[in-house]
C-alpha cells in the first residue's frame, strides 16, 4: 500500500517551521505498512485542492493531510478536500473527534473530513503532532480494510 502525506501550513511551506506533524503521520503510516511520500503546501482552498490532485497522479491508496482543519482564518483544508473527493466517509472524522471528547476540549473544533476519490482514500488530520498520533491511533486499524475495499482487493471480511 502506498500513501502521500500532505502537510498544509503557511509556516512550514515558507521554511519558518519544521514539519513535525507530517513526520509523525509518515512514521505511523509506515508502521501500518504504507510506503509514504511527503509534500508540503501553504494553507488555502486552491493550494489544498491542487496538492491533492498532484498527489492523485501518483495513484496512492491513501492521502493524509495534516493541518488546516481548525477554525482559524486560513484553515481551509476541508473546503479544498471537498472539491476533490467524490464521496465522504464521515465515520472516520467522527471517530477522531469523538476520541478527543473529555480529553482535549479543542478537539471538537477540528473540521477535518474524509472521503474517496477514484480508488484513493483521503483523510484530513489536525496539524499538531499529538493530534496526528491520537487520530491515527483511532482510525489506523480501519485504514488497511478501507483501502482494500476501495481498491477492490480481497479482504478477510
Amino acid at each position: 500500500m502506498n500513501a502521500v502525506v500532505v502537510t498544509i501550513s503557511d509556516r512550514v511551506s515558507a521554511g519558518a517551521a519544521e514539519d513535525l506533524s507530517g513526520a509523525a503521520a509518515a512514521d505511523l503510516l509506515g508502521g501500518l505498512g504504507f510506503d509514504v511520500v511527503r509534500t508540503v503546501v501553504p494553507d488555502g482552498v486552491e493550494s489544498v485542492a491542487d496538492a491533492l490532485r498532484n498527489a492523485l497522479e501518483k495513484k496512492p491508496d491513501l492521502i493524509v493531510t495534516t493541518g488546516g482543519t481548525g477554525v482559524g482564518p486560513r484553515d481551509h483544508t476541508p473546503e479544498g478536500t471537498r472539491t476533490v473527493i467524490d464521496r465522504e466517509v464521515p465515520g472516520l472524522g467522527e471517530a477522531m473527534r469523538a476520541a478527543t471528547f473529555g480529553v482535549n476540549p479543542h478537539g471538537m473544533l477540528s473540521r477535518g473530513i474524509c472521503g474517496i476519490t477514484g480508488n484513493t482514500l483521503v483523510v484530513n488530520l489536525p496539524g499538531s503532532p499529538n493530534a496526528v498520533r491520537e487520530s491515527l491511533a483511532i482510525i489506523g486499524p480501519a485504514l488497511e480494510h478501507a483501502v482494500s475495499l476501495i481498491t477492490g482487493r480481497p479482504t478477510a471480511h
